[in-house]
């Protein structure tokens, strides 16, 4: 099908500064990687490079009538299009004002908007001089995980794995820069109980390497500096213990309920059909 006939399906037939340039990413698509090797058919292909065209000339764009169209389902379009970009080199603009909307966390604006810069400006004096005009903060990664890390400090649900998608990073990365984004902004992220210098963070000069010797796992398991364990660790480990003590006592207790019988056997009684009758004695007549 040709790119036209897709945008006048998509209400963008009038819109010919995104067509042409639609036109261009599709080519260029071609020339960088196969699509057809990650699972991109042709008619999504040029679903995606249309949405992307009207991105960068902000152009109103239907997303649903997009993805029906794709014949793909939502979460399958959202990977497509993730990889399409990132295999453009697209950078794609996230806004913290419409993600508040889309996620419905108006009032978390401020807070993500002064935890951002406090985290710029930190990393930036945790870096030298000669890699502070290379550090680009620009990708929505960053303004994504600031985004999340303030909805949970104020206990607000957010579909992580959707806020992923709609930033068009990968897990790990969003896992590298939340990691960071905790340990030099602790007193707006609430994270840590003590502040870190920031040029002691492990991997900031490597841009946000996980730290896996100080997180059990994302949610609790933290372990702190001095090595001590959460509380949450460690009720769970006394817990573990009062069962195995527990279990060790009702063991105990049931091996000296079931002490050991002496086993009587009894002796059936042996049946002698055999038995001999005494002879009886004759007795003559006289």
């Amino acid at each position: 099908m040709d790119i036209s006939d897709i945008a006048k399906k998509l209400g963008l037939s009038q819109s010919k500064h995104v067509i042409g340039k639609a036109g261009e990413l599709r080519r260029l698509s071609e020339i960088q990687f196969d699509c057809s090797a990650i699972g991109i058919g042709e008619i999504c292909k040029a679903v995606i490079c249309l949405e992307i065209a009207a991105a960068r000339f902000e152009v109103p764009f239907e997303r649903q009538n997009a993805i029906k169209l794709s014949g793909m389902s939502e979460k399958a379009y959202n990977r497509s299009f993730n990889a399409m970009q990132n295999g453009l080199g697209v950078k794609n603009k996230l806004d913290v004002r419409e993600l508040a909307i889309q996620f419905g966390c108006v009032r978390l604006i401020p807070l993500v908007q002064k935890g951002f810069s406090l985290y710029r400006d930190r990393f930036l004096k945790s870096l030298p001089a000669s890699r502070r005009a290379s550090a680009d903060f620009s990708r929505p990664v960053f303004t994504a995980v600031a985004f999340y890390l303030c909805a949970k400090k104020h206990k607000l649900k957010v579909d992580k794995l959707r806020l992923i998608e709609v930033c068009g990073t990968s897990e790990s990365e969003f896992s590298n820069v939340s990691t960071s984004m905790k340990d030099l902004c602790h007193d707006v992220f609430g994270i840590e109980k003590e502040k870190k210098d920031p040029r002691t963070v492990k991997g900031n000069r490597d841009l946000l390497d996980v730290l896996p010797e100080k997180r059990a796992s994302e949610d609790g398991g933290y372990l702190s500096d001095d090595g001590n364990m959460s509380s949450y660790k460690k009720r769970k480990i006394h817990e573990k213990h009062d069962y195995e003590d527990w279990k060790s006592a009702v063991m105990k207790s049931n091996g000296h309920g079931k002490a050991k019988v002496p086993d009587k056997r009894t002796k059936q009684a042996k049946l002698d059909f055999l038995k001999e009758v005494p002879e009886t004695h004759k007795v003559e007549a006289i």
